[in-house]
């Protein structure tokens, strides 16, 4: 049984809204699910992702108003990607990026694929992948509900990249545990530190990575807004998920259990370094409570979370994502 690839990555934003402007009205992303921090019902989650909220395309915020800058450093997830069709694809969107005064970097090559590093309004670290007919994991479905032409638009997760102090427990982890393989490295972008190590799952490619990197020179992390939460991997269904619920626990890693989230069911653990990982079904998905032509229109619940949908709102600070 292996993992399929990536879930989702959930990250922390200062502000829902802005987050809303950027990753709708500039990336061209589908808001795919509005609902709360199961955990934290007082703050926001929202979704992004295709056209059909498929697993492997989202990446989600918890909304944490004030939260201060985060400082960059080890034990953390420090780089998230984003796939697109191929290079050409690339090129418009370093003029998009000029358009809105995005922060961005030049095209440049990681682990053989042309790549576009730039930042959202939080300072989240992203990178646009190029697939170029890359065999590997299926891409999402395009979002036709913005301005990006459906050629150029974001078609779901690339790899994330974990930067480390030691990497050597991590990748066990990745490795003995998980079941990931080593499927090369490239140069890191720097200066003069060891190789990124590039791990796949499943039918490998942009969405199947995880890109290891080394930086002993680093302190640790200090989150805060644009800082990833977690990264969360695709179990393909119930049977397997309860088939890893076992495994996780066999290796002695201390874990959540199984947690019950409706759109799916999770697992959270730590690995060595203590970045959060999250194994997730596939099923049942974000259209088990809405039609996939309303995705995101209304602050969805859970069914558990229902009975309480009047307290839950009036506790919620108003949002109004069309500003």
């Amino acid at each position: 049984m292996k993992l399929l690839g990536l879930h989702h990555v959930s990250i922390l934003t200062g502000k829902a809204e802005r987050n809303f402007q950027f990753y709708t009205r500039v990336l061209g992303m589908r808001l795919v699910k509005k609902t709360v921090n199961q955990d934290n019902t007082e703050s926001y989650h929202l979704f992004y992702g295709d056209a059909n909220g498929s697993p492997g395309t989202e990446i989600t915020f918890f909304d944490i108003p004030g939260l201060g800058h985060t400082y960059p450093g080890v034990s953390s997830i420090s780089s998230t990607s984003l796939r697109v069709k191929d290079t050409n694809s690339l090129h418009y969107w370093e003029e998009r990026f000029k358009q809105f005064g995005i922060i961005h970097e030049s095209i440049v090559k990681r682990a053989n694929r042309d790549t576009l590093a730039f930042q959202d309004y939080d300072g989240t670290r992203l990178i646009l992948v190029a697939d170029n007919g890359e065999a590997g994991v299926r891409a999402g479905e395009p979002w036709s509900g913005c301005d990006v032409p459906r050629e150029h638009a974001i078609l779901g997760l690339g790899p994330v990249t974990l930067t480390l102090a030691i990497a050597e427990p991590t990748v066990g982890i990745l490795t003995e545990v998980m079941g990931f393989r080593h499927a090369g490295s490239y140069p890191s972008l720097a200066g003069d530190f060891p190789d990124i190590q590039v791990f796949a799952t499943g039918e490998g490619g942009a969405g199947a990575e995880v890109h290891i990197e080394t930086r002993p020179d680093l302190p640790r992390e200090r989150p805060g807004r644009g800082s990833v939460h977690h990264v969360a991997f695709r179990v393909p269904n119930e049977e397997e998920y309860e088939y890893w619920v076992k495994r996780i626990s066999s290796f002695g890693l201390i874990n959540s259990g199984k947690v019950e989230r409706y759109y799916f069911k999770a697992l959270y653990f730590r690995e060595p370094n203590h970045i959060l990982f999250e194994l997730s079904t596939d099923t049942p998905g974000f259209d088990v409570d809405e039609p996939i032509e309303s995705l995101g229109e209304r602050l969805a619940l859970p069914p558990f979370l229902e009975p309480r949908r009047e307290e839950i709102e009036a506790r919620l600070r108003p949002l109004d994502l069309e500003k």
